[in-house]
């Protein structure tokens, strides 16, 4: 389905596309002692107006660098211009190379090219989820550090 109707981040999606999404981020972390949050924002802000930049400063805001094993993941994505990053906290990033980045960005950028923006986030968070499960597998005690909502 076509989504991103508005540049209004609260309305990107809607009501059932935002559940879809929350209960996405939901279903990858029962497996995982991992944080995925989405981010959304009008444009890209600051002088570079680069994604990945602002995508840092937005995961430090969150304060997602204070999960208990570093392993939270960031989607950011501004609505306007259509632009996105996704940022791994250092140990995630030290398991799984720059490279797996690039595969996640590209499944996404696929989707969102023909306007399918939930079906391309629920999809990068299903492979985020799956990676982090091998590499973080959800423990007993394990307890929801970060909220599972879209951030803005």
């Amino acid at each position: 389905m076509v989504t991103g109707g508005s540049d209004i981040p609260r309305r990107f999606f809607s009501p059932e596309e935002r559940s879809r999404i929350a209960a996405a981020i939901g279903e990858a972390e029962m497996h995982t002692s991992g944080e995925i949050r989405l981010f959304l924002e009008r444009d890209v802000k600051g002088e570079s107006e680069d994604p990945y930049a602002r995508a840092r400063q937005v995961f430090a805001r969150l304060k997602m660098h204070e999960t208990a094993e570093r392993n939270g993941v960031l989607i950011y994505l501004a609505v306007r211009s259509r632009r996105f990053a996704i940022v791994g906290d250092e140990e995630l990033h030290k398991r799984v190379g720059e490279g797996y980045w690039t595969e996640i960005r590209d499944l996404m950028a696929g989707e969102f090219a023909d306007g399918r923006f939930t079906e391309g986030l629920v999809a990068g968070i299903a492979a985020i989820g799956e990676k982090l499960g091998r590499h973080f597998p959800r423990r007993p005690d394990d307890i929801n550090e970060l909220p599972d909502d879209i951030a803005f």
